[in-house]
């Protein structure tokens, strides 16, 4: 289990009462082990940030950024976010709200292949 901390759980969930459309119709195509057989979780605190979506099994963080995240100090944070993440041994694919909404198939294949590679290295079987 990655580390996290204790006070964020009470805040994630809460995030998971009040998705937003993108993160509602992402969610919708990845509970229930739908992409590969692979268990996803939403709003999941890792270290001391709630991730969007998780997937433990493949190391595999998704985030769906607002409009918060196009200015210096979100960009700058987000960053900051991915490194301390990327140190875990995480992957983080981020996507915006609008791209998931206006482009859902490309985004889910492209977390599709993210996911497949992702397992692949960690069973050890290549891609």
């Amino acid at each position: 289990m990655q580390p996290y901390e204790p006070r964020l759980t009470t805040p994630a969930r809460r995030l998971r009462g009040g998705l937003s459309a993108a993160e509602q119709r992402l969610w919708h195509l990845l509970r229930r082990k739908q992409l590969l057989g692979v268990q996803v979780y939403r709003q999941k605190p890792l270290l001391g940030y709630v991730a969007d979506f998780y997937a433990p099994a493949a190391g595999l963080v998704i985030e769906v950024d607002g409009s918060q995240h196009t200015t210096a100090s979100g960009l700058a944070a987000d960053a900051r976010r991915t490194a301390d993440l990327e140190v875990l041994g995480l992957r983080v694919i981020r996507f915006d709200n609008l791209q998931v909404l206006k482009e859902t198939t490309a985004v889910m294949e492209e977390i599709y292949r993210v996911m497949q590679q992702r397992l692949a290295e960690r069973t050890g079987t290549g891609s």
